[in-house]
């Protein structure tokens, strides 16, 4: 160990001189390797693909996966990742139902321009796919026990106050593909939906409910789209006639009372007064069908612009003299 300007030094001159040789070395192969990997570059490259996809009655990840080899473009970085993908892992890709075509049994395949539609996620959005070199990717998707069922949606709906429901509730889709063990599947009657409630509604709602999962059991989707309806309405109020259609000949049905307080809900504003066209009837054949002779009347259709009714009394008694 020498000694200069009263200090000690580790290592001689010489080997001081060779360690920043090595550090000035190693420094430049760093940057000069950086520099290589930032510039792009054009090469064959390939990524194992496991495809993901709803397909009724078959499970929804493939059993197999495919090779998708393509000429790309990127930088030195995304191309050293492709390298030593090698065994790993295999990508899982979605895709979309309409972009597959049926191969037979239980295989499907994507061709053609359709794998455009996937390049960034084959290869990642930073790369540009120069050229495909795989022309067909096809994949296993078995077949799993299932069957369809309809979908109970769990919705409260309160209106404002001159407010209604112009039309049913409705829910996209009305039914789905549940797959499972068969056991389990057998007493499956039908799939709930989270509970929802809607206060004050005056103007129509619309949104997405999430299913209710059911323990070893796959629903084909995750939610529905609901939609709610509402409009103002007012109210009209009449009395109107129960006549008894299609009577056979030589017979005469007596319906009392013979007439009905009517309350026809009407979509606001009112154009063309509704009660002119609104008949109340009971069909001969309900009333012989009738072990009490109590029926229901019926109307042919609602008026352009009613949206509901109800009746007072609702049920009416009906008595045939054929004397």
């Amino acid at each position: 160990m020498n000694e200069s300007s009263g200090k000690f030094s580790l290592l001689p001159r010489g080997g001081r001189d060779t360690v920043f040789l090595i550090l000035s070395l190693l420094v430049a192969f760093v940057v000069w390797l950086l520099t290589n990997l930032s510039n792009d570059y054009s090469a064959v490259v390939s990524v194992p693909v496991v495809a993901q996809c709803n397909i009724d009655g078959h499970s929804a990840r493939s059993s197999n996966r495919a090779v998708v080899t393509a000429r790309c473009r990127t930088d030195g970085f995304h191309l050293l990742r492709f390298r030593s993908r090698g065994e790993r892992k295999s990508l899982v890709v979605e895709l979309d139902r309409s972009d597959l075509r049926y191969g037979g049994g239980d295989t499907y395949y994507i061709s053609g321009s359709a794998k455009n539609n996937y390049a960034g996620r084959f290869f990642g959005d930073e790369t540009v796919v120069e050229a495909f070199v795989t022309d067909t990717l096809s994949f296993i998707f078995p077949a799993e026990n299932h069957k369809k069922v309809p979908v109970a949606p769990s919705i409260s709906v309160n209106y404002r106050p001159q407010y209604m429901g112009a039309s049913a509730l409705k829910i996209k889709p009305d039914s789905v593909t549940v797959y499972g063990e068969a056991s389990r599947l057998d007493v499956l009657d039908y799939v709930s939906t989270a509970h929802l409630g809607l206060w004050d509604v005056h103007e129509p709602v619309h949104g997405t409910l999430k299913l209710n999962s059911v323990k070893g059991v796959r629903f084909s989707v995750a939610e529905v789209s609901y939609e709610v309806d509402a409009t103002r309405f007012v109210e009209l109020r009449s009395r109107v006639p129960v006549e008894v259609w299609n009577v056979p000949a030589g017979h005469h049905v007596q319906v009392l009372p013979p007439t009905a307080e009517v309350v026809l809900r009407c979509s606001f504003p009112v154009g063309r007064d509704p009660l002119p066209q609104f008949k109340l009837y009971i069909d001969y054949k309900d009333f012989n069908a009738s072990l009490s002779g109590r029926c229901v009347p019926r109307t042919l259709r609602l008026p352009s612009g009613v949206l509901d009714y109800r009746l007072e009394p609702e049920v009416f008694d009906c008595i045939e003299d054929n004397g």
